[in-house]
């Protein structure tokens, strides 16, 4: 058989000894047939192969026989593997199909992305329509009610009063009444949903008469403002990282794409957040993955306008600055003429800020009327109970007591930029993809746990990397996906989303744990197992414990307490694991770059 094989090739003989024709029946001496084969096949490159694979189809079609089929697909799987330089040996797939090692995403990737992404996106909307079904903050409870009504005024200042007052104290806008307190991209949002609004609820957005307004149309617009903004804005920026991040991967790992981008839009909190408890993070985080996703496929100018959109739609996003600052700066360097890379970037960053700002330009009093609201520094170093070093350490040390206003800033701001500033160096010495992301999941933790002014609403920032790493990092997304939920837990008490809060852990739990979904599917971190399930049995203990327990009339707050020192010490464990991991990353890089360059 191998010398008829190398005739037809015109080859001459094997340069290899074949085994003996094995019978039709005989599986074990036909798949070392084959594998013999391969073997002597393999010198003459893949266009031998190629029509070897050919002539044993034959073979395979004129015997029926399933064995020799079952070992076919194991040598074209096993040249797949040689061919993309992996070593790893080839895993028979069962005759049904199914089984452990069979691919349950299959359904789905085989297909296009649009294909795909068209049945996650249909899956998330569906649960986030669920979920808005559910109570919102501040529902009924008057006098300030909660974000929801916040949102809503926005919209009734937007379309009422022109820009220029948007950030002014006056008798038609009360700034102690839920005054604008975000960039003007928030505003500019809020006055399009406005006029929404006005357009089929003109009640809901009266001004002074509309303050506290809960019709059912009112609501079921409000909601649809957000739905709208998360199919517009944070799906197609998913859709567009996904597609970028698995550009330049070999086909067996784009399996994991649909998972990937299922990890990225059914996270629990920022569903909660957005579509419970009513906020717009969608847009804001949806800029932010879309501006990582330009500079990922080298786009930077694209990436720095996204970056500044999301910056002048929340503040917070400045949480990402310092990793994009690093790693831009990285590349510019390393380019022929950084100066002017440099100045390019500049520009871009210039104009989008004066396009945005444009009403508010033609004075520096105007400017800084709005300025002064983004950055309330009144409200103290803390709102609420945060899981940050602040609040958790406010229970020893008293720091709104002990020290001013402005001796706090200097503190969080020296204490922000201690932790933040070795990943940003570390991104201009060494700009690597794997490392920017690590850089913005660094970065983030940072101001999160050592800023100014932090609420528990801000873990969905540091949330946002993670979930972007979830595939090279499954234990740290996995991990703080855990712990951000049991942090953000008695706000979802209060806003009665219990149900809502149980059945998204439940869903994440499942699909996170989905056979397959994963590149590896042994996880590991840097925790030891014993460790892990200790901590694992306390947040489940935290949660019946808050929910049955009633906390001594002297410390009314107790359990927020616990909850939020638990929850602070795993963000720590793991914001000192990422920013470790980034420069080991960044060695490695360096490493395998003068492997090249020998």
């Amino acid at each position: 058989m191998g010398c008829e094989i190398f005739t037809d090739l015109g080859l001459g003989k094997s340069p290899g000894r074949f085994p003996q024709r094995c019978g039709p029946n005989d599986g074990a001496s036909l798949r070392h047939w084959v594998s013999s084969a391969e073997t002597c096949v393999e010198p003459y490159g893949p266009p031998c192969r190629d029509v070897f694979g050919q002539l044993l189809q034959v073979r395979v079609a004129r015997n029926h026989n399933k064995v020799a089929s079952t070992s076919y697909a194991t040598m074209q799987n096993t040249k797949k593997k040689k061919t993309s330089g992996q070593n790893k040996p080839a895993k028979t797939v069962p005759e049904s199909g199914r089984g452990p090692d069979s691919d349950q995403w299959a359904f789905i990737t085989t297909r296009s992305p649009i294909s795909w992404f068209f049945c996650v996106t249909l899956f998330a909307l569906l649960i986030r329509l669920a979920v808005a079904l559910h109570p919102y903050s501040g529902a009924q409870t008057p006098p300030m009610f909660g974000d929801y009504e916040a949102q809503r005024h926005w919209m009734e200042i937007t379309v009422n009063l022109p820009a220029k007052e948007w950030y002014r104290n006056s008798t038609n806008n009360d700034l102690r009444y839920w005054g604008l307190d975000y960039p003007p991209l928030t505003a500019y949002q809020s006055y399009f949903h406005g006029l929404l609004l006005k357009y089929f609820d003109p009640a809901s957005v009266l001004l002074l008469t509309s303050r506290g307004y809960e019709s059912y149309l009112g609501k079921l617009l409000m909601r649809w403002t957000v739905l709208m903004s998360d199919l517009m804005i944070f799906f197609p920026a998913v859709f567009y990282f996904v597609i970028v991040y698995y550009s330049g991967k070999p086909n067996e790992e784009k399996s994991g794409m649909a998972w990937h981008a299922v990890m990225i839009l059914l996270n629990p909190c920022l569903i909660l957040i957005d579509h419970g408890h009513f906020q717009y993070n969608c847009i804001s985080l949806g800029l932010a993955i879309a501006a990582v996703a330009a500079v990922l496929s080298n786009r930077d100018l694209l990436g720095s306008m996204l970056f500044c959109l999301a910056l002048n739609h929340k503040q917070m996003s400045a949480y990402y600055a310092p990793a994009f600052f690093g790693y831009l700066l990285g590349k510019c360097l390393r380019r022929q003429n950084p100066i002017l890379e440099v100045l390019k970037l500049g520009l871009v960053v210039l104009g989008t800020f004066a396009v945005i700002w444009w009403p508010y330009l033609y004075s520096v009093d105007a400017s800084l009327e709005v300025l002064s609201r983004l950055a309330p520094f009144d409200r103290g170093i803390y709102e609420d109970y945060v899981a940050n070093f602040w609040c958790t350490t406010s229970v020893l040390v008293k720091w709104k007591k002990l020290f001013t206003t402005q001796s706090l800033k200097f503190l969080s701001l020296t204490a922000t930029v201690s932790t933040f500033l070795p990943s940003m160096i570390q991104l201009v010495r060494s700009p690597t993809k794997h490392g920017f992301l690590l850089g913005l999941l660094n970065s983030s933790f940072s101001f999160y746990l050592f800023s100014f002014q932090v609420h528990e609403k801000s873990i969905l920032l540091p949330l946002m990397p993670a979930s972007l790493l979830a595939l090279e990092e499954p234990f740290v997304f996995r991990w703080l996906i855990y712990h951000a939920m049991l942090s953000m837990f008695p706000l979802v008490c209060r806003d009665q989303l219990v149900l809502a809060y149980g059945a998204l852990y439940g869903l994440f739990i499942l699909l996170y744990h989905a056979p397959r979904g994963r590149k590896d599917t042994t996880e590991t971190g840097p925790f030891p197992s014993i460790l892990k399930s200790f901590a694992l049995a306390c947040s489940f203990s935290l949660h019946i414990v808050y929910l049955t327990v009633t906390p001594p009339h002297k410390y009314p707050y107790l359990l927020e307490a616990v909850i939020m020192l638990f929850c602070f010490s795993q963000f720590v464990l793991i914001s000192i694991y990422s920013n470790s991991k980034q420069w080991v990353v960044s060695r490695t890089s360096r490493v395998d770059d003068k492997k090249k360059s020998l």
